[in-house]
Parts: structure tokens; C-alpha cells; sequence
């Protein structure tokens, strides 16, 4: 029985069982199709809102597979797309009817305590790799939720609590490995297919697939002062002034993330506050502990906190503070904007729309980024956005489809009302499958995406690597 598989051009072609048997031979890893046990799980990702389901799903184990699945879709045309840790919100990892690269099985960690650099294979999380560098109290550069994959998290620019101090996560890759549309395998690093090397740093998975990634580290933990405050939400507006006071002036050791939601049934809240509104700052330190403790004494005793968690953790648990927030399967819509800093206005419209989410899972978040990022010239790398402060996430959660309109409407309101307090620019990462060319061009800037177009025509002219947020040669 011949299969029918989704080609680039929007057309379908018949792959024979000759053609089906023939890849199997050359692949090590398990090729599903539906009618496999494991087919339903393997086209899972974390958001919900994404159900497409793949022709083919070649699960790979090493980079030997990758060459071959690259070859096999290249042959025959097909659509195709790369899965890493699944974690998208716009669900670029599965592609309708095409081929999906599964790179999820290769996860492989190797630290150099000496040299400060770790190596780690597309398909790891956050979790992995963190996990093998603090046993050397060793850090890289990564995000907020260790469930992320590593691979979109970094090709798409990357921040987390250690960005203030060293810059995007692409700011710290040392080199990449890569399969690129015509089946080769190249290193790519500042000093060998530097072009490359550039376009990575941010530029999506437009010119290849990652299968591995080297990663300066630096002195962290392994433990650090961090942990959470909440207030109620009737003080939101005053918790905002202090937090735009007192992070206007923190070092760059501390990190600290504003969170506008319903308090959710977690065991550090009080069970008279679950289910209402509330403002809680998750904060960071990765400086001397005693430092930390100093710096936060006057954020801690601000106001009528009705929450207090912060203290001496290790690194690895704060990196995993907010997973309970973004578990896989809950229905996801987001929208963003970079701020040039906090103001009345962004406050005021922070409040006020937090005040209209319709999901308890819902939240507005304001994430602070500002430091290194500004102290590269903004083409250093196609990610960008370095005169951005903060990133505001609108971040849409919950649980039933019959609820998609309201709660996509909120975001978009939310969006929309807050456009005038944005740089302009955008985070490629947090965009959503519905979102066009033009946000792409406020993620990269017009010299960069031409940059990256030209690139995209050197590297991958036939557009073998395709998805809603490819950069068209």
C-alpha cells in the first residue's frame, strides 16, 4: 500500500513500500507512521492548540540518521520539520502530512570543567543540561522552564536569569554542529563557516538542523538565592513601582520576573488567596549568597507580602520553578512585546488586563533582560532587540477548546493595548503560528532578515527547511 506524504511545493506524492523499506534500511532509529503504537504519542508536542499529524515521523539516533532523513525528504520533495524538545508555542516541531525529524532521543551531555564548555545534542532540555554542569558548579546561558529543548530555545536567541549578566543564550555558543539541506555535515563556529555560524545565533531553523551544541559556561551555584514573594492583586500597582525602582537599579547577578495572575492551588500560597487575583516576582541572585540577601531585604519587606519563598536553593531548583506553570498538554497562545523599560502606562495596562484574564492558568508576565545584551552592536547576531529592557508575555493557558476564543481575544487585547509601550521589536520565540511576516522582520530588523534572506538563498535555496516562521530567500 503506497503512503501519502505532504511536498514542499503544497502538492502530495505516493512513497511506494519499496520507497518506505528502502529509507527503513538506511535509518537506525524507529520510522512510525499511524499505524504504530507510538505514532500518537511522537506527534505530540507541549501546546495543545498544535494537532497536525505527520506523514512520517523518523526518530532519530545519531547524526548518521539525520543525514539519511534529510536525504529522504530532499528526494522526494516532502514538507518536513524538525521536533527537539517540543516546546514551541507555535508548534514548528510538526509539520501536516509531511516528515517530522525527531531529534527527542538525543540527549548526550559532555562538560569540560576545564575549558567551561559543555557540548549537548539537539534533543536535550533545559534540565539535562543544567543537571551535568552543576555537578561542576557550572552554568550555561539557558531559559525559565527546564522542560524547554535547548535547540529551539537557542536558535531562536534564548534568555533566561543568567541573560542580564552574559547576554542571549546565542551570545555564549562556542560552535554548532550541523546537517545542512543538501546532507552535509559542517562545524560551524566564529572561525569556521562563520556565515553559518552567524545566522544560527537567532536566526531560527531556517539553514539546517543543529545536532549539537557547544556552550560556553560559567561560575554558578550550585546553590544560589532565589525563590518567589506574592502579594495580593489589589497591590499590584504599588508591587509594580517597587519592582520597576528596584530593578532599574539591581546588579546584573540578579534577575527578577513579575507575574500578574490568579494564584494557582501551589503549596507555597496560602489557601485564602487560591483562585484570586495577585502579583508575585520570582527573583534570582547567582552572586555570593550573602550578597543576595542584602540586596533583597527591602523587596522582602515591601508592603503585605502573603507569600515568601526566597532563600538559599540550588540552581537547578530555581531553573525549575516555574515548570508547574507550562505543563504539556494545556492549550497555549502568546503574545509579546520587547520594552525600552517599565512606565505608567505599561503598569496601568498590565493591571487592568490581568484583571480581564479568563483562564485561573492565564498571565501577564515582564521579564527582566537588560545588561549585556547592549553591550554588542545590534547585527553581532540576528536575535537582536539589544536597546530591550524587558519582555513582556502575554501568555494565554488553558484547558478546553469551547474556551480558544475568549482566551485568544484577551491576549490579542492585551497585545494590542500594549503595542505603544514596545521597542517595536519582537522575540521570534514567543511568537505564535497566526503571526506574519512583519513580526518576523520586528524579531530580526529589516539589515538583519536581509542578511539572513541571503543567507537562506546560499544555504538552502529550495526551502527544504520550511515552516510559519521561515526567513524567504
Amino acid at each position: 500500500m503506497t503512503l501519502k506524504l505532504a511536498r514542499l511545493d503544497g502538492g502530495t506524492v505516493d512513497l511506494s513500500p519499496e520507497d518506505l523499506q528502502s529509507f527503513k534500511a538506511t535509518f537506525k532509529g524507529a520510522v512510525l507512521t499511524a499505524d504504530d503504537a507510538e505514532y500518537e504519542v511522537s506527534r505530540q508536542v507541549w501546546n495543545a492548540m498544535i494537532d497536525r499529524r505527520p506523514g512520517l515521523v523518523a526518530r532519530c539516533t545519531g547524526t548518521v540518521d539525520v543525514v539519511q532523513a534529510v536525504r529522504f525528504a530532499r528526494q522526494h520533495g516532502l514538507l518536513s520539520s524538525v521536533r527537539g524538545g517540543g516546546h514551541n508555542i507555535a508548534g514548528l516541531a510538526v509539520c501536516e502530512g509531511g516528515l517530522m525529524i525527531d531529534m527527542s532521543l538525543l540527549r548526550g551531555v559532555w562538560v569540560d570543567p576545564v575549558g567551561r564548555t559543555a557540548r549537548a545534542q539537539a534533543g536535550c532540555t533545559l534540565g539535562d543540561v543544567d543537571r551535568e554542569t552543576q555537578l561542576h558548579g557550572l552554568a550555561a546561558v539557558l531559559g525559565f522552564v527546564s522542560a524547554t529543548g535547548i535547540a529551539g530555545l537557542t536558535v531562536g536567541g534564548g534568555f533566561g536569569y543568567l541573560t542580564r549578566r552574559h547576554g542571549w543564550t546565542c551570545d555564549n555558543l562556542v560552535s554548532m554542529d550541523v546537517v545542512t539541506a543538501d546532507g552535509q555535515v559542517l562545524r560551524v563556529a566564529a572561525d569556521e563557516n562563520e556565515d553559518l555560524f552567524w545566522a544560527l545565533r537567532g536566526g531560527g531553523g531556517n539553514f539546517g538542523i543543529v545536532t549539537s551544541f557547544e556552550y560556553r559556561l560559567f561560575p554558578v551555584g550550585p546553590d544560589i538565592l532565589g525563590g518567589a514573594i506574592a502579594w495580593r492583586g489589589t497591590d499590584a500597582h504599588e508591587v509594580l513601582e517597587a519592582y520597576r525602582s528596584f530593578s532599574a537599579g539591581a546588579p546584573l547577578d540578579l534577575t527578577s520576573v513579575a507575574v500578574l495572575r490568579r494564584a494557582p492551588p501551589a503549596p507555597w500560597l496560602p489557601k485564602e488567596v487560591h483562585g484570586e487575583p495577585i502579583i508575585a516576582l520570582f527573583v534570582c541572585h547567582a552572586g555570593k549568597i550573602e550578597d543576595g540577601e542584602a540586596l533583597l531585604a527591602p523587596l522582602r519587606g515591601f508592603g503585605r507580602p502573603v507569600a515568601d519563598t526566597i532563600g538559599r536553593r540550588p540552581y537547578t531548583q530555581m531553573q525549575s520553578l516555574l515548570d508547574a506553570t507550562q505543563p504539556k498538554g494545556r492549550r497555549y497562545y502568546w503574545k509579546s512585546h520587547y520594552l525600552p523599560g517599565i512606565d505608567r502606562q505599561t503598569m496601568d495596562l498590565a493591571v487592568t488586563h490581568a484583571g480581564r484574564i479568563r483562564s485561573p492558568h492565564s498571565a501577564i508576565l515582564l521579564f527582566q533582560i537588560q545588561g549585556a545584551l547592549g553591550e554588542l552592536p545590534a547585527g553581532h547576531s540576528p536575535a537582536g532587540n539589544r536597546d530591550a529592557a524587558y519582555v513582556l508575555n502575554i501568555a494565554g493557558s488553558w484547558e478546553k477548546p469551547a474556551d480558544d476564543a475568549i482566551n485568544i481575544q484577551w491576549a490579542r487585547d492585551c497585545f494590542e493595548a500594549t503595542r505603544p509601550c514596545s521597542t517595536g521589536g519582537a522575540y521570534i520565540n514567543f511568537q505564535t503560528e497566526d503571526e506574519g511576516q512583519d513580526r518576523i522582520e520586528a524579531a530580526y530588523g529589516r539589515s538583519n532578515l536581509d542578511r539572513l534572506a541571503a543567507l537562506k538563498r546560499k544555504y538552502d535555496p529550495d526551502n527544504v527547511f520550511s515552516h510559519t516562521k521561515s526567513v524567504t530567500g
